[in-house]
């Protein structure tokens, strides 16, 4: 009886196991896209990444780039192989200690099978071996890495990672990232977050500049600077270090208007956390590049990099609060689809209403009435841009954002200043170190309001022409003080 038990017991379970591992699928190669509706081939699916670990050499009289980076990633299916977004020659590549085989699809995307198939939720562990000249290679049509008089420029958005180091290159998969770069003596080398080894003799003619981004970071928001820079190091009340460098080719009187702007940024820092809760990281600052290096500024995590031709015509600190706002607006929340870029700019740029009336430069609302009656009158082109969706060749037009600050603008009229400021700080809070997208702002933005929006956002974000808010009949408004400085920091800002 026993003995018949036992086998039964065991017939049932063979039959069991047959049932499992016939219902069980192959393990299948990730999705070679993260499924943006702008960008459906940037980012990848199939994992996660957790951390970069990136580590570089650099040659600034060839432009030659010879790295390793690390990616420590988790498994989120079955993977028979697996994307990278990645531009650059690449001599090896390894999987979870095992060398793994790889091809060139397109002009970035780097295909992996290890060689042997990777169990969901399981660590991956890739090790990417590379040997370029960046400023040479061409994706998407361009080169993105910048090569200057003195070095280079690692700093682009939305593409820019593919030229210096492998990714899952999308907003919605952040990492942590530790940036090593090797550079001849009395070449600087400047990234985000904290350095934790400052030129470094590493061995005869040398030195190694390495730093870490301890927070969560979008991989277009991760940059290298390298070249001829003051540097100056100091830190914030919090603790937290204040890195900022300037190139040492600015002339002396834009070097100084750069440095009146940017060693401002820890008081405008602490000026934007009193409005937006928090400051989302742990360390401060800004990089000024050389006059016409990059002909624009970017946010970059803790350190924003500004072109130093931004001061050719003095302080530009609109230009500082725009890149600062950022560090809510763009960073620590990101994008969850690149259409949803008004998230951005358009809140950046409302700062920079809230910081002229903080100078008593023009309210808010009076450069809210300027720009919808005397910069952009009824008739402007500019009115059939739609900020909420407006495609990828205008990513970045100013429809998106001037139109995407009126719209926030208007939503603060429409719910007033508490309920409005408490939109703002639960959206920083509910989204630190992740991303969002505009149904979801909505979603929040009518629970707290207790409001429906819907119509709202749908006339100032969807709809062609010029909203009429009431205020036609009104005499045309004076230009508010802070405007031409608004202007030229949107000039220095656009990509």
């Amino acid at each position: 009886m026993l003995r018949r038990t036992i086998t039964v017991t065991a017939a049932v379970l063979a039959v069991v196991l047959t049932v499992q591992t016939g219902s069980r699928a192959a393990p299948a190669p990730g999705s070679p896209g993260a499924g943006d509706v702008y960008y459906p081939e940037y980012g990848n699916g199939g994992y996660d990444v957790g951390h970069y670990d990136i580590r570089l050499r650099y040659h600034p009289d060839t432009d030659r780039l010879t790295g390793a980076t690390t990616i420590l990633a988790t498994a989120t299916q079955d993977l028979s192989r697996f994307n990278l977004d990645f531009a650059l020659r690449t001599t090896s590549v390894r999987v979870n200690n095992r060398p793994a085989t790889f091809a060139r699809q397109g002009d970035h995307e780097l295909v992996v099978t290890p060689a042997r198939p990777i169990t969901k939720g399981t660590p991956l562990t890739v090790v990417v071996e590379y040997d370029d000249i960046p400023s040479t290679v061409v994706a998407a049509g361009f080169t993105s890495w910048n090569r200057t008089d003195d070095g280079a420029l690692a700093v682009g958005e939305p593409e820019i990672a593919w030229w210096w180091y492998p990714s899952n290159d999308h907003p919605t998969d952040k990492a942590s990232f530790d940036v090593s770069v090797l550079v001849p003596d009395g070449v600087e080398v400047i990234s985000n977050g904290t350095p934790t080894r400052w030129a470094t003799p590493a061995f005869a003619g040398w030195d190694r500049w390495s730093w870490r981004q301890e927070k969560p970071q979008a991989t277009y928001l991760a940059f290298l600077a390298i070249g001829d820079f003051d540097t100056y190091q100091d830190t914030s009340a919090d603790g937290s270090p204040i890195v900022t460098a300037y190139n040492t080719r600015l002339d002396p009187v834009t070097a100084a208007a750069a440095r009146a702007s940017v060693e401002r940024s820890d008081e405008i820092t602490d000026w934007a956390a009193g409005l937006f809760g928090p400051y989302p990281f742990g360390a401060r600052g800004g990089v000024v590049t050389g006059a016409g290096d990059q002909g624009f500024a970017l946010e970059t995590q803790t350190r924003p990099v500004y072109d130093g031709r931004s001061f050719l015509r003095g302080t530009n600190n609109s230009l500082v609060v725009h890149e600062l706002a950022h560090q809510w607006f763009g960073d620590s929340v990101a994008l969850g689809q690149w259409k949803d870029i008004w998230l951005n700019e358009g809140f950046a740029t409302y700062a920079q209403w809230l910081w002229s009336e903080e100078q008593g430069e023009g309210t808010a609302a009076e450069l809210a009435h300027y720009v919808w009656s005397e910069v952009h009158p009824a008739g402007d082109p500019f009115w059939q841009v739609l900020p909420g969706d407006p495609g990828p060749d205008r990513l970045f037009h100013s429809a998106v954002y001037d139109r995407g600050a009126l719209t926030v603008h208007h939503l603060r009229e429409l719910v007033g200043d508490e309920k409005f400021f408490a939109i703002l700080r639960a959206w920083t809070e509910t989204n630190e170190h992740g991303d969002g997208t505009t149904p979801e702002f909505q979603a929040l933005a009518e629970q707290i309001s207790g409001q429906d929006l819907d119509a709202f956002l749908q006339t100032w974000l969807y709809t062609p022409g010029r909203p009429e808010i009431g205020l036609s009949t009104l005499a045309a408004p004076a230009e508010p003080k802070s405007w031409q400085r608004i202007v030229a920091a949107h000039e220095a800002a656009h990509p």
